[in-house]
């Protein structure tokens, strides 16, 4: 018997059980605490996309909206969608104090209810990573990104600092048995497989998002409580458990920290990727 649960096929009905379980464990928390730090980063995406005025952007998965927002600055025509609509409501809550158009959509990122070549551009900064269905998603992008158009992704990397905190938990909460890393996407194996068929050109750049906090204490309150991985990891843990956890996480953030002041200085890396799509 295969005991490789990375091998494990799953079907349709696994990967939306599996969704399921995701958009209640983002929808949990208050990820607009730890996702509006990743604003520049959406706007970095956007510069390096040079994206046009008048242009159309699909944002997959956009989370609180970062390069929704960063887009719709940039006078685009922006459609953002999330499959949890509470993501959804705080982006929207950020264009409308912006004073910024934006439409929304309640949308899976394995199935986008858009027609094919529908979109100028299609973007992601550290959300579509986290579809279950990685190739179906990359599918999905793809389809609805015209000939010629680009594709832009912000992907946390396997060895970074979100890539091994990604780790720590999976030592204590087992992800889904067949579902790959979300760290995956920020491989150059894995651009390539998905996207290098359909390609003119792959631009990658590894940068880094430095997260700056008052202490390690202070960055596992604002992940415990709010960023919906690790809130939801501690609550499926024993009191022992979660003890440990956060052990375990204070050493990864005291392993990575640049800080001399006993403030959290931590660097992690990410891949910034522009794919230009084949023009036929």
């Amino acid at each position: 018997m295969n005991t490789d649960l990375s091998s494990q096929v799953l079907g349709a009905s696994d990967f939306d059980a599996i969704k399921k379980k995701q958009q209640a464990m983002w929808a949990s928390g208050n990820y607009g605490k730890v996702g509006s730090a990743l604003q520049i980063t959406g706007e970095s995406l956007c510069e390096a996309m040079d994206l046009s005025s008048g242009e159309s952007v699909l944002d997959v998965a956009a989370g609180n909206g970062n390069v929704t927002l960063a887009a719709a600055r940039r006078y685009c025509r922006v459609t953002s969608t999330d499959y949890v609509q509470e993501l959804l409501d705080q982006g929207r809550a950020r264009a409308e104090a912006d004073g910024l158009l934006v439409d929304y959509q309640q949308a899976d990122a394995e199935k986008l209810p858009f027609a094919n070549t529908y979109f100028d551009n299609v973007v992601s900064t550290f959300g579509v990573m986290f579809a279950p269905n990685q190739a179906q998603a990359a599918v999905e992008m793809l389809r609805v990104c015209r000939p010629g158009g680009k594709i832009g992704l912000a992907n946390w990397t396997p060895d970074g600092f979100i890539g091994r905190l990604f780790k720590i938990v999976g030592r204590y909460v087992a992800p889904p048995a067949g579902v790959q890393s979300p760290a995956a996407w920020g491989t150059q194996d894995f651009l390539q497989k998905h996207f290098g068929h359909s390609a003119d050109d792959i631009a990658v750049t590894t940068k880094s998002f430095v997260f700056r906090y008052l202490s390690s204490e202070h960055w596992l309150d604002i992940f415990r409580n709010y960023y919906g991985p690790v809130h939801k990891a501690f609550n499926a843990l024993s009191t022992e458990q979660q003890h440990a956890l956060a052990q375990d996480i204070t050493q990864l953030i005291s392993e990575f920290n640049l800080a001399k002041d006993g403030s959290v200085k931590v660097p992690s890396t990410y891949l910034e990727v522009v794919i230009a799509k084949k023009r036929s």
